[in-house]
C-alpha cells in the first residue's frame, strides 16, 4: 500500500479531521512505514541464507591406487614397472596427495623382495604412503630352505604371523589394516589377516576378524556429514547376499551391512588383474561405489602381458568423485576407464 492509498482508506473510515489531522497522519504512516522495511529486510536475509558458495572447480582431495606391483626378484619386469609408475607420479602434473597400495606388494613375501620394495620406493619423494596386504603377502609359507616353491613342506618353517609382521615392520603398523584421515576425508584400509598356515580353509580369500570389523564399523562412524570415504581391499566381493570362499572377501554380507548407513562410499578392490580396456567390468554400484584396480605388475594381458602397467588415479570435489585409469606403460589415461560419480546430499 502507498501513501495516496493508505490516505483514502484511512478517511474511508470516517475519520474527523480537525487542526492536528497532518500531525497524527504523518505518525501512523511512519508506524505503517516501519513495519513495511522489517519486513523486506527479514526476505532479503532469508534470501541471503539459501545462497550456496560456488563449488569448487579444483579438487579436494586426489590419490592414486597401485594395486598387484608382485615385486619379485624372479621377473625383473615388476620393479621396473612400479618403478616407472612412481617416476610419473612425482612428475604429476595434478595434486596427489597420498599413494595407496591395494595388496600383494611382493609376489611371496620374502624378505629379499621386500627389502627391494623398500629401495625403490626410498629413491622418490613420495607424498604419503598407505598399504594392506594381498594374499600373496602370505606366500613365505610355500618357500622351502632353498627358495623353492614346494607345496609338501608348506608351511616350510614359516607362519602367517611372521608374513604380518614383516608387512607391519615395513609400514610402521601395529595390526595389518590401518585408516588415515587426508584433507577432512577417510581413508581405511582393511587387510587380509591370515592364510593357509593358520587357517587352511580360507584358501585365497580375505578372513576380517570380528575385531577388524568392529574397528572398521567404528571407523566408518567418523564420518558424519555425508562426504565421501575412501575403503581399500584386495580381493574382491562375491555377488550380493552371499559371503565369499577363495579369492574374494569372505565376511562378505557383514562387510556389505557394515557399508549401508552411508551414502558415499567408494570401495576399491584389486587381486583381478585384469586392465581397464579388455572389456571386463570395472565399476558396479549398490549401497556404495565398487571399483576394481587393474595391476601394475602383472595386467592380465594375453598377447603381451610385459607391456601393460596399471594404476588408478581419484579426484574427490565438492560434489563428485572422478576415477580414471592410467596406463604407465605408455604415460597415457584409458578411455574406458574414465568415471564420474555425483555425490549424494546429505
Amino acid at each position: 500500500m502507498n501513501r495516496r492509498g493508505f490516505l483514502k482508506w484511512l478517511f474511508s473510515m470516517g475519520v474527523v479531521v480537525d487542526g492536528s489531522i497532518n500531525i497524527l497522519l504523518q505518525m501512523l504512516y511512519q508506524v505503517y512505514e516501519n513495519a513495511s522495511k522489517t519486513g523486506t529486510e527479514t526476505q532479503e536475509a532469508a534470501l541471503v541464507e539459501k545462497v550456496e558458495p560456488a563449488l569448487s572447480n579444483e579438487p579436494l582431495l586426489s590419490f592414486f591406487v597401485l594395486s598387484d606391483m608382485h615385486i619379485s626378484i624372479y621377473d625383473p619386469n615388476t620393479p621396473r614397472k612400479f618403478r616407472s609408475a612412481l617416476e610419473q607420479i612425482v612428475q604429476f602434473e595434478s595434486p596427489v596427495d597420498a599413494l595407496l597400495l591395494g595388496g600383494d606388494l611382493t609376489d611371496y613375501g620374502t624378505e629379499a623382495e621386500y627389502k627391494s620394495l623398500e629401495n625403490i620406493m626410498s629413491g622418490f619423494k613420495l607424498p604419503p604412503f598407505y598399504a594392506n596386504m594381498g594374499n600373496h603377502d602370505y606366500y613365505h609359507v610355500w618357500m622351502n630352505q632353498k627358495g623353492a616353491f614346494s607345496t609338501e613342506t608348506m608351511p616350510n618353517g614359516w607362519t602367517d604371523a611372521q608374513s604380518r609382521a614383516r608387512f607391519m615392520k615395513l609400514f610402521g603398523y601395529t595390526k595389518p589394516y590401518n585408516a588415515v584421515t587426508i584433507n577432512g576425508y577417510h581413508i581405511i584400509l582393511l587387510s587380509q589377516e591370515t592364510y593357509r598356515q593358520e587357517m587352511p580353509e580360507v584358501g585365497e580369500g580375505a578372513w576380517y576378524s570380528d575385531a577388524q570389523l568392529e574397528w572398521f564399523q567404528k571407523k566408518l562412524a567418523e564420518t558424519t556429514d555425508g562426504k565421501p570415504i575412501f575403503v581399500l581391499i584386495h580381493q574382491p566381493l562375491p555377488p550380493e547376499g552371499k559371503d565369499g570362499g577363495t579369492h574374494q572377501l569372505i565376511r562378505a554380507g557383514k562387510f556389505r551391512e557394515l557399508l549401508a548407513p552411508y551414502p558415499n562410499v567408494f570401495v576399491i578392490s584389486g587381486h583381478t588383474h585384469q586392465d581397464f580396456d579388455n572389456g571386463s567390468s570395472h565399476y558396479s554400484e549398490e549401497t556404495f561405489h565398487w571399483f576394481v584396480n587393474a595391476s601394475v605388475g602383472m595386467t592380465r594381458d594375453k598377447q603381451n602381458p610385459a607391456s601393460k602397467s596399471q594404476g588408478m588415479y581419484v579426484q574427490v570435489y565438492a560434489d563428485r568423485v572422478v576415477v580414471r585409469g592410467r596406463e604407465f606403460a605408455q604415460k597415457r589415461w584409458i578411455p574406458e576407464a574414465d568415471w564420474m560419480i555425483p555425490l549424494k546430499r546429505v
